[in-house]
């Protein structure tokens, strides 16, 4: 029995010994891992600096032509000759469609005619008047019936004129939407008829934002967020904030004499701001994003392994407040000075305190973007 006790102690006894000896070889183990240096993490960078900011206001938009309609048929009638082509440049006042007026230039022959009659009797009794063998009255029934005939005269070259479909003012013709020999009623459509020139571009700003604003500012334009391609300026402001959105509509005016705007189109709107200055921005990859707060990370110098001679780059998180944003740019309010050096890429590798090699041959975020430019 004495015996059984004794095994059972030593063996006891053994197994707590063992448990020590693991903890204190773990402890040794840990401690030498971490007193290995940390291999170096290669990294791209940005320097600091203040620098020259465009702010705006951004907003999207629709696109529409500075001048654009439906042109109408003013007269129904026959369709004789379609005399335009699709996507053809035309001029103000071009013939567009010709219907058929058989009918109305018969009649403004017969019309010229009693003109021509009416014209001739005016003056027979104008003569007769004046040597005093013909009465007032007569004069004046004359000088009616010439006018009657003129009336009628411009009534026929009206309805002449109607038979002609022209173009309202210069642009860019569309599909059209008839055929020779088609019956159409007056006010079809025969096409559409675009000033593609000059567009304008219809988009609204939150109220808060209406200070800023005023006719002729300047504003740029793009179909893809951020890529702003096109210039103008703004032309309307409405006058009245809607109650619902609280968002006041504004219109402005772009050149589009390269034709890549067209009516319709979906578009990026930036009001462009009065330019500031000794601003400090960073790519947006520099700036990390975290349940608490954004943060970069700094290059300082420090010691090499306690050696104090020997200096080595190491990362420090820094915080940082976060502004606007813009092409890519982030301004940073605060947590940043001028001269320091911030991490813009590799930053998914690094842990406080991690040794870094720079390398800006290969840089996707350079410090030399121009804001707003």
């Amino acid at each position: 029995m004495i015996i059984r006790f004794l095994l059972a102690l030593l063996v006891v006894a053994g197994l707590g010994y063992g448990a020590f000896w693991f903890v204190g070889f773990k402890d040794q183990m840990i401690a030498a891992y971490f007193k290995q240096p940390r291999p170096p993490v290669t990294v791209s960078t940005v320097d600091v600096k203040p620098e020259e900011w465009t702010p705006g206001i951004e907003a999207i938009g629709t696109v529409k032509a500075r001048q654009g309609v439906e042109v109408p048929a003013r007269s129904s009638g026959i369709v004789k000759s379609v005399l335009f082509e699709s996507n053809q440049e035309v001029t103000k006042d071009m013939l567009l469609v010709q219907l058929d007026d058989e009918t109305e230039q018969a009649d403004l022959i017969a019309a010229k005619a009693n003109v021509e009659r009416d014209s001739q009797a005016l003056k027979r009794t104008s003569t007769l008047t004046d040597r005093g063998f013909n009465s007032t009255s007569n004069l004046d029934n004359a000088t009616a019936a010439l006018d009657a005939s003129r009336s009628q005269l411009e009534r026929v070259q009206a309805a002449i004129n109607q038979k002609q479909i022209v173009a309202p003012f210069s642009g860019t013709i569309g599909i059209s939407r008839i055929d020779v020999g088609q019956y159409v009623p007056a006010g079809t459509a025969i096409a559409t008829l675009q000033d593609l020139k000059i567009m304008k571009v219809d988009f609204t700003v939150p109220e808060q934002q209406l200070t800023e604003v005023k006719i002729g500012q300047s504003v740029q334009l793009g179909l893809n967020e951020g890529n702003y391609t096109h210039t103008g300026t703004i032309t309307g402001i409405d006058p009245k904030i809607d109650p619902q959105s609280r968002l006041i509509s504004l219109q402005a005016e772009v050149d589009n004499t390269d034709g890549a705007l067209y009516p319709g189109q979906f578009a990026f709107v930036r009001v462009v701001l009065p330019t500031e200055q000794d601003v400090i921005a960073l790519p947006q990859t520099a700036v990390v994003q975290s349940l608490y707060g954004a943060y970069v990370f700094k290059v300082v110098e420090d010691t090499k392994d306690g050696d104090a001679a020997a200096k080595q780059q190491v990362v420090r998180q820094v915080f940082v407040t976060p502004g606007r944003r813009f092409g890519g740019r982030i301004e940073v309010t605060s947590g940043l000075a001028a001269g320091d050096i911030i991490v813009s890429a590799g930053q998914n590798k690094l842990t406080v305190g991690n040794p870094v090699v720079i390398d800006n041959t290969v840089n996707p975020a350079p410090a030399e973007m121009k804001i707003g430019g």
